[in-house]
């Protein structure tokens, strides 16, 4: 008899083994041999627990793998804008390389850059990218950046005298305000 069970564990799976050494497990004197026995009930809500449990890994490793698509797809995203952008720019970046290995003279290369800053502009105009209004424009701290105050009575007060830097909005969203100079006019009353 003993050989014949040694045969047989040799040929079970340890799962196998494992079941059938609790089910030959014998009740004690002090246990009923219904709570040897596990209810069915027991029995089926370990399965159902077992089962929400893989439920569960799984859609976390789905989750996870969302996740992780997204942000690649969001990076690939963000690599294909760049790169459309940066080439509109390079027939820019080439011109510029042009003017300075010309040897022309300092009118000619200003003409020259002249028509690069043209170019720039209409690639921004094509990009919805627009300058921000500033000179006699009324001081507007939303879209102008106060570098200090001129005295000038040619201007109404706090209005824009100068521009130092120029300011851009994409669309309607403000990418960098201008920097202004803002005209004190002592001559003008407040009322």
């Amino acid at each position: 008899m003993a050989k014949q069970k040694t045969e047989e564990l040799n040929v079970m799976d340890p799962l196998e083994i494992a079941q059938g050494a609790a089910e030959e497990t014998p009740a004690t004197a002090d246990e009923p041999a219904e709570a040897a026995a596990a209810p069915p009930e027991l029995e089926q809500l370990k399965a159902e627990r077992d089962q929400l449990l893989d439920r569960l890994a799984r859609m976390q490793a789905e989750f996870d793998n969302a996740r992780k698509r997204s942000e690649r797809e969001r990076a690939e995203f963000r690599d294909y804008a760049t790169g459309s952008v940066v080439e509109q720019f390079l027939p820019v970046v080439d011109n510029f390389g042009l003017a300075l290995k010309s040897a022309g003279s300092a009118e000619q290369l200003r003409s020259g850059v002249a028509l690069i800053v043209k170019q720039m502009e209409e690639i921004l105009r094509q990009m919805q990218v627009a300058p921000v209004p500033a000179i006699g424009q009324a001081f507007d701290p939303r879209v102008h950046e106060a570098l200090g105050s001129v005295e000038r009575d040619d201007l109404p007060d706090q209005h824009v005298a100068e521009e130092i830097r120029r300011g851009y909005k994409l669309r309607d969203r403000l990418i960098r305000p201008a920097l202004v100079r803002v005209a004190h006019n002592p001559k003008q009353t407040t009322d």
